[in-house]
């Protein structure tokens, strides 16, 4: 099997009909090795959340291609993709988007019991061994309202672990958080992508993000500069 994770050539995707239409994506080629540990950088408006939405199948470029662990994703159907997300990517956003209600272990088992129609005693144990490696073993059973904002992002790296994905899209993990909450989150994101083989993409405006990832890929007006 090929090393080569994600492979983009070139994609466009734009909004909009006739003279109200913008074009985001204007031909952006690139590629991920498997194991990647990658920063998106770019200015307002470069296309980066564009980007990775494509990246992660919640929604298809205009045209191009789009191609992981070699399946042609601009081919395939929704409900495909759909399983192909829930299998293979995990997300986590700057707002971390827990279930408020739920404890924090069923917030990161949610995505398997979801994909499986219930929750299972292997679910859980992947779940407590997870939030005991992003060090909330004494916090998996409250309520996310209950947890502190830096233990809410742990809660939702676990979960974006929770499938053992190939990729993990990032965007913006660390905007709502303290420098000192903030390190901690790559340092974690840095030792599941040492541990668990996980490739992570994640798009910053934190030049120290930004410093403490293997690589860095920079949008600008549509395009990787």
């Amino acid at each position: 099997m090929t090393d080569l994770l994600v492979e983009l050539r070139d994609l466009r995707k734009g909004f909009g009909e006739g003279e109200a239409r913008t074009e985001v994506l204007k031909g952006v080629t690139l590629s991920l090795p498997q194991r990647e540990f990658a920063a998106l950088l770019g200015p307002s408006g470069s296309g980066k959340s564009t980007l990775l939405s494509i990246m992660g199948t919640l929604m298809k470029a205009d045209s191009g291609e789009h191609l992981m662990l070699g399946k042609d994703l601009m081919a395939a159907q929704d409900a495909e993709l759909t399983d192909f997300r829930n299998r293979r990517i995990g997300f986590v956003f700057q707002f971390h988007h827990l279930f408020p209600d739920l404890t924090a272990l069923e917030n990161v088992i949610f995505p398997a019991a979801v994909r499986a129609g219930r929750e299972t005693s292997e679910q859980k144990a992947r779940g407590r061994l997870l939030l005991e490696r992003v060090g909330l073993a004494h916090r998996m059973n409250f309520r996310a309202t209950a947890l502190s904002g830096g233990q809410k992002q742990r809660v939702a790296i676990a979960r974006a672990l929770m499938n053992q994905p190939s990729l993990v899209l990032a965007d913006e993990p660390t905007g709502n958080l303290d420098r000192e909450n903030a390190d901690q989150v790559m340092e974690l994101l840095a030792e599941m992508n040492r541990e668990e083989g996980t490739a992570f993409l994640i798009s910053t405006h934190d030049a120290e993000i930004a410093a403490a990832c293997h690589r860095r890929i920079t949008l600008n007006d549509g395009r990787v500069a």
